[in-house]
């Protein structure tokens, strides 16, 4: 297989660094070598795709500056097997031909819904393209996950990563403003994927951005009821039959949005008759400190994934609309076979008073970061 730098040149991007892990109960070793390969797969609209594979000796991500997209994670298990915990395709050039429920990508401008596909600025109304029944989805027909990124690779002696950059120019998609957004996506040494965004505008905008992952823990042998989810939400934002927010903050208390101690996925999601598909709230205000938004653990693989985030709330998606989905691997993915935790703000939000702002003015900057750490227990 031939590797290409972002250059051109054709040769393998590789580069490699040690560095000492400090000492934990369970070392896995200790020293890890921080790689980083590139390679052209193919090209979109006259601009070269690329694949990326970051690799610390423990586990593996693999990228794509298509979409901004999470393409695997290949992680062990408690026994030291290796198995991608992704739903994916096989192949980035599926991703430009198949249909696909936005396996591993960058969503925007606007990730979740906007109500009626519409809002208003300052009095002036936008109106957006209808791509979720009446109402607007994940940026439109041609969002932040169908856009060829420009890419630069990056690493030092503790991370390897990528940095993607998009212009989405004034009127795109029916948003307003000239909106430059970077994103980076990095591998720790010590197992942790590291997602950021930064994006700046020229006109006051309406922003939300977030990534899109759908996890298994388990390797994609089953659907993943029996993972185990705890989340730090006290509360969730309900909707109505078309899955947009009532606007109502309500307590956890008595639901089955009451995830505050370990729950078994699968009992909640018949408690609460077929899945989820909600914002749970996780602060009512934006900060630069991270916070532990979740944990899943998987008791048969060992797997165990925390979600820190800077931002408001998360969007958690239990794959409710897969069905009998060819992904990755000749696997058939079907409902409940993965489940999607967004860190993002609020559905709708521009649509709501009572929720956190989703405005974007000049000279502001937006700033949004999250972290999937990943271990494993015995």
């Amino acid at each position: 297989m031939k590797y290409t730098s972002i250059l051109g040149t054709a040769a393998i991007l590789s580069m490699a660094f040690a560095c000492t892990q400090k000492p934990t109960q369970e070392p896995i070793k200790e020293e890890i070598n921080l790689m980083i390969k590139a390679e052209q797969v193919a090209e979109h609209k006259g601009q070269p795709v690329f694949h990326y594979l970051l690799d610390n000796g423990t586990m593996q991500v693999e990228l794509s500056n298509y979409g901004g997209l999470v393409h695997k994670i290949i992680a062990p298990d408690k026994n030291g097997n290796k198995e991608n915990i992704t739903l994916t395709f096989d192949t980035v050039e599926e991703y430009l031909t198949k249909p696909n429920p936005f396996f591993g990508a960058t969503a925007g401008r606007v990730a979740n819904r906007i109500a009626n596909a519409e809002f208003s600025l300052d009095g002036t109304k936008y109106t957006l393209a209808k791509t979720n029944g009446d109402n607007h989805l994940h940026g439109g027909v041609e969002g932040f996950n169908k856009k060829v990124w420009t890419p630069e690779t990056y690493s030092n002696d503790s991370v390897v990563g990528v940095k993607m950059t998009y212009l989405s120019v004034d009127g795109e998609e029916g948003y307003p403003g000239n909106l430059e957004t970077t994103l980076w996506m990095e591998l720790t040494a010590d197992n942790t994927l590291r997602i950021r965004f930064e994006s700046a505008t020229d006109k006051k905008t309406i922003l939300n951005l977030t990534n899109h992952t759908y996890f298994n823990l388990g390797g994609m042998k089953r659907d993943a009821q029996d993972h185990e989810f705890q989340f730090w939400a006290d509360a969730y934002t309900p909707v109505d039959e078309e899955l947009i927010p009532t606007g109502e903050v309500k307590d956890v208390t008595g639901t089955p949005f009451d995830f505050r101690t370990p729950k078994i996925l699968g009992d909640q999601i018949t408690a609460n008759g077929g899945g989820f598909d909600h914002n749970m709230v996780m602060k009512r205000e934006k900060s630069a400190d991270m916070k532990h938004f979740v944990r899943v653990r998987h008791a048969e693989s060992g797997r165990v994934m925390d979600m820190y985030s800077d931002n408001m709330g998360v969007q958690f998606y239990t794959g409710n609309f897969l069905d009998k989905f060819t992904g990755a691997d000749g696997k058939v993915y079907d409902k409940h076979w993965g489940f999607c935790l967004e860190s993002q703000n609020w559905p709708d939000a521009i649509n709501h008073d009572n929720f956190p702002s989703p405005i974007l003015n000049p000279g502001e900057k937006y700033t949004h970061n999250i972290e999937y750490r990943f271990s494993v227990e015995k």
